[in-house]
């Protein structure tokens, strides 16, 4: 195996285990375990968990950068705040097996501190969504739709997962006081 292909193996088999163990519960020996490697092939990839955590988020915080650069371009706050939740939400679906994981786990919180760069970006976002109600009431608007959406997309759910992204949408505008719109253009789920 190529030495990209047995680091996205690496990514994709710390992911499943994060799901099953958490990530403080998951370690490198685990991995390696797993995937049937020396605990040197892995350090080759990564020389801790941090290390491969931040290999796991990158590609979403990148994701999620670009929304939020989109959201903030909107003229107002609600149509603001809409196009965050919209993009939010697709981008929680095309990652259903990433977003429960990462759902209020300390790591996570942890890494968010250190990477100051993606903690501004997660700040962001919690002020677009709250921007549709300032204050208190649409900050804490904004993180049960934040954790409600990332809790949920890991739900068994048995539509399709354009069901699932307009139900979360639904939801999500309704938690924010946002009229409802049909789903179109950019919140639409990726390729």
């Amino acid at each position: 195996m190529s030495a990209p292909a047995t680091r996205q193996r690496l990514i994709e088999v710390a992911i499943e285990l994060f799901r099953r163990h958490s990530i403080a519960g998951t370690s490198l020996q685990m991995i390696s375990d797993e995937l049937g490697l020396t605990k040197s092939a892995i350090y080759h990839h990564f020389r801790t968990r941090d290390e491969l955590l931040e290999a796991v988020l990158d590609p979403v915080i990148d994701q999620l950068r670009q929304l939020v650069e989109a959201a903030g371009a909107r003229h107002g706050a609600k149509a603001r705040a809409d196009a965050m939740l919209c993009g939010f939400a697709a981008l929680a679906v095309s990652n259903r097996t990433l977003f429960p994981v990462l759902t209020g786990d300390p790591s996570v919180g942890e890494l968010l501190r250190v990477r100051q760069d993606w903690g501004t970006i997660v700040a962001r976002e919690m002020e677009l969504l709250a921007g549709a109600e300032p204050g208190g009431a649409g900050e804490v608007r904004a993180a049960i739709v934040m954790s409600g959406v990332s809790a949920a997309v890991g739900v068994d759910y048995q539509g399709t997962e354009e069901e699932l992204l307009e139900q979360l949408v639904t939801a999500g505008r309704r938690t924010l006081g946002l009229r409802s719109r049909l789903l179109t253009g950019p919140q639409s789920l990726p390729e």
